[in-house]
């Protein structure tokens, strides 16, 4: 599932008024705590961490003996 900034945007303030339910990624959501939101924020903040860190850097060692 690909979130956007605007997700954790409209999640933290249907978080800041109180409410249970709000739209992520375009489904209307009815959480049953604030735990459970506060859940999904996090993984939609650490789906946009990932995306906005780029490629992954890869490396091949290189030996001189054996293998």
């Amino acid at each position: 599932m690909a979130y956007t900034q605007a997700d954790a945007d409209q999640l933290r303030a249907a978080m800041a008024k109180g409410v249970a339910s709000a739209e992520v990624n375009g489904e209307k959501v009815t959480f049953r705590s604030l735990a459970d939101m506060r859940a999904t924020l996090a993984i939609i903040e650490a789906e946009l961490a990932g995306l906005a860190g780029g490629a992954a850097r890869v490396s091949y060692p290189r030996t001189t003996r054996g293998l």
